[in-house]
């Protein structure tokens, strides 16, 4: 797992308006700005730096359609959280596994 990677996709997905914009992407498909502008609560300008910060950590690819840019998901882009998250997965179950025992001796 590259800790860049991980560190991007981390950064980008840490702001709510930026996760609600991947979120609809993967849920709804390949989507203009104008169309994501329209729900997010937030103006154009400010939802393009976002999709620049979700294109900077490949979770979006964008495709332009003469004036308009068409913004998709890449959710195999979550490689790097879902590895992060299997490996401390396993670590806080041996944990708790090993407490359990100890828990166990000590009992009267």
């Amino acid at each position: 797992m590259s800790m860049a990677a991980a560190n991007s996709v981390f950064r980008a997905l840490a702001d709510p308006t930026r996760r609600a914009l991947f979120e609809r992407l993967t849920r709804d498909g390949e989507l203009t700005v104008h169309a994501l502008t329209a729900r997010a609560g937030v103006s154009q300008p400010a939802v393009s730096k976002h999709l620049t910060v979700l294109k900077r950590a490949r979770l979006v690819n964008q495709r332009r359609a003469g004036r308009e840019i068409h913004y998709s998901a890449q959710p195999k882009s979550l490689a790097p959280l879902v590895d992060w998250m299997a490996f401390y997965g396993v670590f806080w179950r041996e944990k708790f596994s090993k407490l359990e025992d100890v828990l166990e001796r000590m009992e009267p």
